[in-house]
């Protein structure tokens, strides 16, 4: 789970001055020394901007935070909990969390909501959960879950522009100096909204530092440029160790990248127990995701680990990796919020760049370190250094002379490294030494030779490769293993994409060197007159000629060599092909009979094995969970017979709920009609539950073009199941015209997966399946490939999809009091939004024993979403149109007697489209 050094932080990190009111007085003269520093000319935030209003407005100036963490849904900081708590308690560091979605898309396991009653509902565990760590901020943006993809494009798509505007307004509102978020690339299985959430983080830190990114908001809101002081991303590649000592021992894959962590074996002194064991309490809050049942965390500290971050950039100085400083509890702290002894003040800022990411042996290239003294401290006679790797050479000097209060410095150096340089990645690093304390930095520059060649990425990576590129950040590119799939016993044309790195044209050849079992048509191939910075593509035809070799997660991946050369001699690298199974569907004599049974000659194909894992716990026997599948055609219709061992079934689910199906047994077919899908949306998902409430199967659609129950989505479609002791039999016949687009014969995407659940509280907790890895369900392009000989789709069957049909509905900010109360609490406006620049409040409510009447006073027309609120929740509610300027009264009926401590929380949806909030006591 975690790691940290010390459970006392001022025995090994000799920290100062870190006492909770000592961190906050700083906090507030860094802050002004940022706002100083980058924006002396920006105006201030008026008064009138401020979001919430009312006679318990609460205090003068909007919520001023230390650390902001974006995730996509809630439950995705549960993860880091362990981490914000300490902070917390420790060092009064105040942490807000931004979340896109309130989940609608995801699962129930407690209850029948769905949609905006869901995401009340999830909101409502997040803010309970965050809680157990001190963290009272959760900012919902309003945008649509729709459902599981890993496809951050997709998401893209779905989510808008506008929500990089929202991230960047809460950015500048509250003013973090710490920006936490997720993982931005798209590793196998990592969610496509944990992507993209990542994503805005990242882009968000230098928007929002920058007056031309949404200038609205600095002369229309009267917002202010604000730039974050360090950017991490929750998680970290490489080799740890639990223990005490878990930081310090960790082992980033990318020697030159820098990881933090934080252990979660510490004891919380105000709560008697492991940090871990309350962050554990804290995700089984989550108990609609199925959580509540998560088991206890050890209780032996030394089998706890630690929290890991791996800092994407930084603007101010950091703990020097190697260093017990690089491993105390505080390190992504100081710097930022925390000053250990004998570094500089808060508020410097220390900054190294190179000229280019990509640097050659041999060649000469630039780098600049830059200081910023803080406004009202001066850093006195300062020099830097520069370190680089052993070999290399660094010329220039380092004198920077006299730093004033506020005054910038600068000093540029030329680096070289030597010409037998080992290509991969290296950290060029500064350290300052001023009359005030010193300082680290460095940044990461990749060694690359004059022409390298790689396998071609999948869409999801190329598109991650080009956003490094586009954002800046060239040092998060290169995390996703290069992998291409090939149908076990198949063949694929692989391309090699050679790149010129250099500044003059290149000739040379590019070569593979396969494992066991793969052959190509050429073993070499010859590029001539690249272009400097020019990429061509070389491709080669790859065949498994040994279709024995395992596929799916069984067979992990087949590693092989690519060679390039060129004048300057040659470079390598180690993608991989990923085996999937194959299958050839054959066309039955006559239809079979859709019954939960296998007739005789029904299915003359062969049984697929659906029983590898790809989620879950393992299969305690066959017994537990293990299957078999067959897939024949006749006509235009598929038909499939999947035979299961199940000893134990789980929840039987009411007709009428059936969606989500993972939260019990059942069975998913997934077709991809021309197996070249990038995401879900283009394809056709169908699940059957085997049994119901109410006895017979169900079927539906989740995921893919168009969601919904089977009879909706799937006109024509037919299911049949059998239960027996230990067994259940499932048979469906799909119709080739409900898919999205008529089936390529030669390459249908095709997958099985069986959903495993053996307790009643909808859960799942085994997952196995045809071609099987993490994440799957939503990865076409690890799908299983299938062939349909002697089948035609009709020539009028159009092959490109339709568009697709995505999920919208999602809770509004506005209609969630627990928004609102935060609102009014921290005087900002809702859901990531502008203030209403007209607004309308609550001024005086009075109680009955059956409604509330509340007076609202209005600047203009809007919308009154008016709640009425006790220590129970809410006890009425209503939506009133405010026709104009002036002062209404409404009565608002009760569904309950209020009890004490009775209020009304009002959110106001001006006509601008702004948003504001107020609160009063019920008289």
């Amino acid at each position: 789970m975690r790691t940290s050094p010390s459970a006392d932080p001022t025995t090994h990190h000799h920290v100062t001055g870190l006492a909770r009111t000592g961190v906050r007085r700083r906090r507030a003269l860094l802050t002004a020394a940022v706002a100083l520093v980058l924006t002396s000319t920006a105006p201030a935030l008026p008064a009138t901007a401020t979001a919430t209003t009312g006679a318990a407005a609460g205090a003068a100036e909007p919520v001023d935070l230390d650390a902001l963490f974006v995730g996509a849904h809630p439950d995705d900081e549960a993860s880091t909990l362990s981490t914000l708590g300490q902070w917390n308690e420790d060092h009064d560091v105040r942490t807000g969390v931004v979340t896109v979605t309130r989940g609608e898309g995801g699962g129930n396991a407690v209850g029948p909501e769905e949609g905006p009653a869901l995401g009340l509902l999830r909101e409502a565990e997040e803010r309970t959960a965050v809680g157990k760590a001190g963290v009272s901020e959760v900012f919902n943006l309003d945008d649509v879950d729709f459902y599981y993809t890993v496809s951050a494009p997709l998401t893209d798509q779905v989510w808008g522009g506008d929500t990089l505007e929202k991230v960047v307004r809460l950015v500048r509102q509250t003013r973090p100096e710490i920006l936490l978020t997720m993982d931005p690339a798209p590793t196998p299985g990592n969610h496509g909204n944990h992507q993209e959430a990542a994503r805005l983080a990242v882009e968000a830190f230098y928007a929002a530092a920058d007056p031309k990114a949404f200038p609205e908001q600095i002369t229309r809101e009267g917002l202010r440029p604000f730039a974050p002081a360090r950017l991490l991303t929750g998680g970290a590649r490489g080799t740890a160790q639990p223990g005490q000592s878990c930081a310090s021992a960790f082992r980033p894959a990318n020697p030159a990248q820098n990881v933090f962590g934080v252990w979660s074996g510490r004891a919380s002194p105000s709560r008697g127990k492991t940090w871990a064991a309350v962050e554990r309490e804290a995700q089984r809050t989550y108990a609609s995701q199925g959580w509540a049942g998560f088991p206890d965390v050890p209780s032996d500290p030394a089998q706890l680990g630690c929290d890991f971050f791996t800092q994407v950039d930084a603007r101010v100085p950091v703990p020097q990796p190697g260093t017990a400083a690089a491993a105390a509890p505080t390190a992504v702290l100081d710097g930022a919020l925390t000053r250990p002894d004998g570094t500089v003040p808060l508020g410097t800022r220390f900054g190294l760049r190179t000229n280019g990411f990509d640097v050659r042996p041999g060649a000469a290239f630039t780098v600049e370190v830059a200081v910023t003294a803080p406004p009202r401290e001066p850093l006195g006679r300062s020099t830097v250094a520069l370190r680089v790797p052993e070999g290399w050479q660094a010329t220039g000097s380092g004198e920077l002379g006299r730093i004033g209060a506020g005054r910038d410095a600068s000093a540029t150096f030329t680096v070289t490294p030597p010409p037998g340089a080992q290509a991969g990645r290296a950290r060029v690093a500064a350290t300052l030494t001023s009359e005030r304390g010193g300082g680290y930095t460095d940044r990461q520059v990749e060694v690359s030779p004059a022409v390298r060649g790689a396998q071609q990425p999948l869409p999801q990576v190329a598109q991650y490769e080009k956003w490094t590129a586009e954002v800046g950040v060239p040092h998060l590119r290169g995390l996703v293993a290069p992998v291409l799939t090939l149908p076990s016993g198949g063949a694929r044309q692989v391309g090699v994409q050679v790149t010129n790195v250099s500044g003059a044209p290149r000739s040379g050849t590019v070569r593979l060197d396969l494992p066991a079992g793969f052959t190509a048509d050429r073993a070499e191939a010859p590029y001539s007159g690249l272009a400097a910075g020019a990429t061509t593509t070389v491709p080669f035809t790859v065949t498994n000629t040994d279709p024995s070799l395992k596929t799916s997660n069984e067979g992990g991946d087949y590693a092989y060599t690519i060679t390039t050369t060129s004048q300057d001699g040659s470079a390598t690298s180690r993608p991989a092909l990923e085996l999937v199974p194959a299958a050839t569907v054959p066309q039955a004599t006559a239809a079979p009979a859709v019954d939960g049974a296998e007739g005789d000659a029904e299915y003359a194909g062969p049984a697929l094995n659906i029983s590898r894992l790809w989620e879950g716990s393992a299969c305690a026997s066959a017994a537990d969970c293990s299957g078999t599948a067959k897939v024949t055609w006749h006509d235009d219709t598929l038909y499939l017979l999947v035979q299961v061992k199940d000893d134990v079934l789980g929840t039987r689910l009411a007709a009428a709920d059936c969606k989500r199906h993972w939260r019990t047994d059942a069975v998913e077919v997934t077709l991809d009609p021309r197996g070249a899908s990038e995401n879900t949306s283009t394809t056709f998902k169908t699940a059957v539950l085997p049994v119901t409430a109410e006895g017979p199967p169900c079927h539906l659609r989740d995921a893919d073009n168009r969601q919904g129950t089977g009879e909706q989505t799937a006109p024509g479609m037919r299911v049949a199941a059998t239960v027996s002791a230990g067994a259940y039999t499932v048979e469906m016949a799909i119709p080739m015209a409900v898919l999205p687009g008529a089936v390529d014969p030669a390459h249908l995407g095709l997958n099985i997966l069986v959903y495993d659940s053996d307790t009643q509280d909808r859960t799942g907790q085994t997952r196995i399946g045809w071609s099987t890895w993490g994440g799957v369900q939503g990865d076409p392009y690890r799908w299983g490939v299938a062939t349909l000989p002697g089948y035609r789709p009709p020539p009028d069957r159009p092959t490109t999809p339709p568009d697709p049909v995505i999920p919208d509905t999602v809770l509004s900010s506005l209609d969630s009091p627990q928004s609102l109360e935060q609102a009014v609490r921290v005087r900002l406006p809702l859901a990531g939004g502008p203030a209403a620049t007209e607004g309308g409040r609550v001024v005086s409510a009075s109680g009955g024993r059956d409604a509330v009447r509340a007076t609202l006073r209005a600047d203009s027309a809007g919308k009154a979403h008016l709640f009425v609120r006790d220590a129970q929740g809410t006890a009425g509610s209503r939506v009133v149109t405010v026709p104009g300027r002036g002062t209404t009264t409404v009565t608002v009926p009760l569904t309950r007697a209020l009890g004490s401590g009775g209020a009304v929380v009002a959110g106001w949806e001006a006509g601008d489209g702004g948003t504001a909030a107020s609160r009063v006591t019920v008289r």
